[in-house]
């Protein structure tokens, strides 16, 4: 028998990366992903920070470039900011982007109705290396952390290519912030080889480490008069 303090099994998909289930627990929201837990609903003070961090280092308008939808709050956050101008939100699990019409739509605040916002149902590694794209700034929250990879295909964009890749879809100046449920002071070193600035942010929770957000900006374009 379930007990009051079990979370109670709300749906299972089968999901790009194999099985997905939204769980709940009580007034909150958790998402399994093939058995380990991926993310819930009981905070979000990092996933916010990833988001307003970013914005911060950039003018107003920017074009953002959310990898990951998970519960929303990155893109409520995005969509509460006057800085932004667009944002495209790239997640490749279609029940996850479903589930924010129904149970975790209070989490997004409605975000995926705004005109700013677009949706791409992709594979982020894939999409990155499809697209032409260029954006103010890309904030990651698609793992645990750079050592702790959802998927295997996921920890290529932690290599020193794949941070050139990313640069590569920066614009001049540009802004990536990346969350980590852990400190990874290798990626670290990584990240302050490739970019021109980095800056570490630690988000303590209630227990065990304190969540991390990385954020790296590229150099500036600069104009040389004749």
């Amino acid at each position: 028998m379930r007990t009051n303090d079990e979370p109670a099994v709300l749906e299972r998909a089968s999901g790009v990366q194999g099985e997905l289930v939204l769980r709940r627990a009580g007034d909150d929201y958790e998402i399994i992903s093939n058995g380990v837990f991926l993310m819930d609903t009981r905070d979000g003070a990092s996933e916010r920070l990833l988001v307003s961090g970013a914005l911060d280092r950039l003018p107003a308008g920017a074009h953002l470039l959310i990898g990951g939808l998970g519960v929303g709050f990155s893109l409520a956050e995005a969509v509460r900011s006057p800085a932004l101008g667009r944002a495209t939100v790239v997640e490749c699990e279609p029940a996850v982007i479903g589930w924010h019409a129904g149970p975790l739509r209070r989490f997004s605040e409605g975000a995926l109705d705004d005109p700013r916002v677009r949706v791409v149902p992709a594979d982020l590694v894939s999409w990155l290396r499809s697209t032409d794209e260029r954006f103010d700034g890309i904030c990651l929250d698609i793992d645990n952390g750079p050592d702790w990879t959802v998927t295997p295909g996921n920890g290529a964009l932690y290599s020193p290519e794949g941070l050139a890749l990313l640069t590569a879809r920066l614009t001049p100046g540009g802004v990536l912030a990346i969350w980590s449920a852990a400190p990874s002071p290798d990626f670290e070193k990584r990240l302050r080889d490739t970019f021109a600035q980095v800056t570490v942010a630690d988000v303590p929770v209630a227990r065990g480490l304190p969540d991390v957000i990385y954020f790296a900006t590229t150099a500036p374009l600069y104009k040389v008069d004749p």
